[in-house]
């Protein structure tokens, strides 16, 4: 028996999402529009999913959602989405989309990375706040928290996912002034983007924050630290990487690129200098169903808790057009 608090989550763990019997996609719009790159928060017993609408003319917009843990399929849309739009004239005036919320426990508050597009301007990551209503968010600032600055992001560091490591619980006896006085950590895997090409040149980036000024972001200098695995199926390009913290490792739930079609893959790290990929690569592949709403690509897969389970968000893609779906262990 695995204890989930301490015991090393099992590569075969990350291998066993299947699609929802029916609902899926959870959260779809009719083509031309897209409805992806949705993430979810828990709180209490409520599912908070942050999502994004691909309007007409690429223009994206951040949404909000509920459901009861109980339910994750009996979503209530918030009437007043969209709760972000792109800005009148910063780094984010195109496009604001890839929302990634989280609790900081330094200060008891939601923050969200997120992608911001500028009319002339590269894909960026800016931050946002929140004071408890995940229907509400401001900006922290109106400049880039990740700025496109280096070689290998020219055309974007984007795509934010977020884990929060404890260094107090991590560290030894002996522990430094420096974890005594910062505390926590925020890990932010995202994706940089050398060309402007969607299936060329994007490999995964790592960046770290303090818990106590998540606006303060310093970048790895061994970046673009995961570039695929080695095989086929990811061999041209990844991107939408997310982050889960297990108990012994970071797992990295990525999207991997053939030239021809995304997939889903799952690597582990400690130290995110060296990735051990799971031997069951891919994890999740497009629906075998030509008529799916995912049988094109599959991408996003954002992994959480729900009670004693897990549940993992995706994208699917049909045509050219992606909306949400939702996979979970299935109890045989």
């Amino acid at each position: 028996m695995i204890d989930r608090k301490r015991d090393a989550l099992p590569f075969k763990l990350f291998a066993s999402f299947k699609r929802i019997e029916t609902g899926n996609p959870i959260i779809a719009l009719p083509p031309p529009l897209w409805a992806a790159a949705t993430h979810a928060i828990i709180v209490d017993e409520t599912a908070h999913y942050i999502w994004c609408k691909r309007d007409h003319g690429v223009r994206w917009l951040i949404m909000h959602a509920t459901a009861p843990i109980s339910n994750l399929t009996d979503i209530t849309q918030d009437a007043r989405n969209p709760i972000l739009e792109p800005s009148a004239d910063g780094f984010d005036n195109a496009a604001v989309e890839y929302p990634f919320p989280f609790l900081n426990p330094a200060d008891g508050r939601f923050y969200m990375y997120y992608r911001g597009k500028g009319e002339t301007t590269p894909e960026q990551t800016g931050l946002l706040v929140s004071d408890g209503d995940l229907g509400e968010w401001r900006r922290v600032q109106h400049t880039p928290v990740i700025p496109a600055d280096t070689a290998h992001e020219q055309h974007g560091s984007t795509h934010p996912s977020v884990a929060v490591e404890d260094l107090t619980k991590n560290a030894a006896t002996n522990i430094s002034d420096k974890a005594r006085v910062f505390g926590q950590t925020i890990h932010i895997v995202y994706t940089g983007k050398a060309t402007r090409s969607f299936g060329e040149g994007l490999t995964m980036c790592h960046a770290t924050a303090p818990t106590s000024d998540p606006a303060s972001v310093t970048k790895n200098p061994a970046n673009p630290v995961f570039t695929g695995s080695g095989e086929t199926w990811d061999s041209k390009s990844v991107r939408e990487t997310e982050l889960f913290k297990g108990p012994q490792y970071y797992h990295v739930i990525y999207g991997g690129f053939d030239g021809e079609v995304w997939r889903i893959g799952h690597v582990r790290t400690r130290d995110f200098q060296t990735f051990e990929p799971n031997p069951h690569n891919p994890i999740f592949i497009p629906s075998e169903d030509p008529d799916a709403f995912d049988c094109d690509g599959v991408l996003t897969g954002q992994i959480f808790e729900v009670g004693d389970t897990y549940a993992m968000l995706y994208a699917g893609k049909k045509g050219q057009e992606w909306q949400t779906g939702l996979a979970t262990i299935q109890e045989n």
